[in-house]
């Protein structure tokens, strides 16, 4: 398996930000997360961190989903815990643009071209203080230096779509190859993560991991490590 800090790190990058808590309450949310795996909020007028100017305690949930068929399933639980603080102004746009990739609105148009004004919208991240996550039987937290100081994955862009190719027109292909490494006929079986290391198999309600011989170092790599888990030959 990836390492944990590298593991929570490639959870976060594909999750969508689910709640937002400013301290201890609910407070609407809408952000998604930046290349260093800190959330990012649009914060309108009349909410409740928009009044606020100095940093507040919050807490952003993050939820990494997987879809299944017609069923969508939760991979992994993220929990940033820190200080909401303002984005700085040349930074505004790259936030802006992490936020759209996950949750559009025409807010941010109006936070980029009235940054700083008392009644425009806001743009803001987290201080990280510290992680907590939860994924599959794995759980604990992590501390802003071990977050921060990991990364994503290097191939999860290309893993997220061939493992969606392959839950949508190989699954016939991923069941034999699935069958013939364990030894016995496997049920209802897809491919529920990819990365670097190897694969995670969700066959009916367990999930199977089948580690590559050698790390995969290129998208190449990976297509040609996952072909030998499909391959029944």
């Amino acid at each position: 398996m990836l390492p944990i800090p590298e593991r929570v790190r490639t959870l976060a990058a594909t999750a969508g930000v689910a709640k937002l808590t400013v301290d201890g309450a609910p407070s609407p949310v809408r952000g998604g997360v930046d290349q260093r795996g800190r959330p990012v909020l649009l914060v309108l007028p009349g909410e409740p961190l928009h009044r606020v100017r100095d940093d507040a305690v919050a807490a952003v949930n993050l939820t990494a989903m997987r879809r299944l068929g017609s069923a969508t399933h939760p991979r992994g639980l993220v929990e940033v815990q820190g200080w909401a603080e303002a984005v700085p102004e040349e930074e505004a746009r790259s936030a802006a643009v992490a936020v759209a990739a996950r949750c559009p609105d025409e807010g941010l148009f109006e936070a980029l071209e009235r940054y700083g004004q008392a009644d425009a919208p806001r743009l803001l991240r987290m201080d990280v203080g510290q992680v907590v996550y939860l994924t599959g039987q794995e759980s604990g937290t992590l501390d802003a230096d071990e977050y921060l100081g990991a990364a994503p994955d290097p191939l999860t862009e290309v893993a997220e779509r061939v493992l969606t190719h392959v839950n949508e027109s190989h699954r016939a292909q991923l069941a034999a190859g699935v069958a013939r490494q364990l030894g016995e006929r496997a049920g209802e079986v897809w491919l529920w993560e990819l990365d670097r290391l190897g694969a995670t198999v969700r066959v009916d309600e367990s999930l199977v991991r089948f580690p590559w011989p050698s790390a995969a170092r290129s998208a190449l790599c990976l297509e040609t490590s996952l072909r030998s888990l499909l391959c029944t030959c």
